[in-house]
């Protein structure tokens, strides 16, 4: 074997290796919960009002702040316990399917036809 052929395989296998040993500890700290949201901190709720300016709702603790966000300056609006605000409706899991039919606008129809394609109306008779 060449000195650069066993440069290039030693090279791919420390890379391997690396690679490897990258998925195994990411694989373990997820498990662990490392990365996930968690603390008093909440966003509720996001109006944008214009590109880059918008409007949120953020939950810290049991108070509720608005807060006013552009790309220079955070401002914040007011505040309001969480108890005045409406509790969000629960929303029922849908899948993929439902959600793109519901987008592109396909329903479920019967159709109005007869199998001949005329129309299932009876015509009066004169």
């Amino acid at each position: 074997m060449t000195p650069l052929s066993r440069y290039v395989v030693e090279t791919l296998v420390t890379l391997v290796a690396v690679v490897a040993l990258c998925v195994v500890l990411l694989s373990a700290l997820r498990r662990v919960g490392v990365g996930k949201v968690g603390g008093p901190l909440e966003l509720l709720a996001r109006l944008p009002l214009e590109g880059r300016r918008a409007v949120y709702l953020v939950r810290a603790g049991e108070t509720v702040y608005v807060l006013a966000a552009s790309e220079s300056s955070l401002a914040k609006l007011g505040e309001m316990p969480r108890e005045s605000l409406p509790s969000p409706l629960p929303l029922e899991p849908q899948s993929f399917g439902e959600v793109l039919k519901r987008a592109v606008g396909v329903t479920k129809s019967v159709p109005s036809s007869t199998a001949d394609g005329s129309d299932a109306a009876p015509k009066a008779a004169s």
